[in-house]
């Protein structure tokens, strides 16, 4: 693992957040929401595959760490952030630029949602991305590491569930950023923490007790 905190460790933040931005992009300019919702998964599929920073990915390991990881986590927050909204901000400077008007329209459905409605939503699509995740890392089967990948990618777009960093370059290429944007991400940030942690948790009480 990268040393916590370091500059290296938070370029790859960035750039996990400009792989889910990507991914975003291509979900916005297909009209078919499937294809959409697979090929987002391009998004995750390079983050594991190089190794970058993901929110999402790396909270569900907090229990398993000290202090310094959970700062280390938090950081990470910040470097997706600024790579979402690197890609997204760049993408209304293009001539793809009307995507802006569709992602512009799902958040609105997200900031008129009600928070605990968010919040059940976010802990939702973080079961699914650490089963991702956590399949990559540990799956011995090589086709088992990348169909969880883009199966859980493909399943909490489907859904509706709630995606930080996801929603963090929707609300940047909407440029839809206010109060009430920033309430609602951390709460859906917080219900991405409270789903990576789950199945960690019920694992641990497993093994504690068989």
């Amino acid at each position: 693992m990268q040393k916590f905190n370091s500059l290296p460790s938070f370029v790859y933040s960035v750039l996990a957040g400009a792989c889910i931005g990507i991914g975003g992009t291509v979900f916005l300019s297909l009209d078919n929401k499937v294809l959409g919702a697979l090929f987002f998964a391009a998004g995750l599929f390079t983050i594991c595959t190089f190794g970058f920073n993901l929110y999402t990915g790396k909270v569900g390991y907090v229990l398993e760490n000290d202090l310094s990881y959970t700062l280390w986590v938090a950081s990470i927050w910040v470097g997706n952030l600024v790579g979402t909204s690197l890609v997204g901000y760049s993408v209304r400077m293009t001539r793809i630029a009307g995507i802006a008007e569709k992602a512009a329209a799902m958040c609105e459905t997200k900031l008129n949602d009600n928070l605990m409605s968010i919040f059940i939503l976010a802990i939702f699509c973080n079961i699914l991305m650490f089963i991702a995740v956590d399949g990559f890392k540990n799956n011995q089967h090589e086709l088992g590491k990348y169909l969880g990948i883009f199966l859980g990618v493909a399943v909490f777009i489907l859904c509706g569930f709630e995606h930080c960093i996801a929603n963090m370059f929707y609300f940047s290429v909407a440029d839809m950023w206010s109060v009430k944007t920033v309430v609602y991400l951390l709460v859906m940030t917080l219900g991405n923490a409270v789903g990576g942690i789950l199945f960690p948790v019920c694992r641990m009480f497993y093994n504690a007790h068989k």
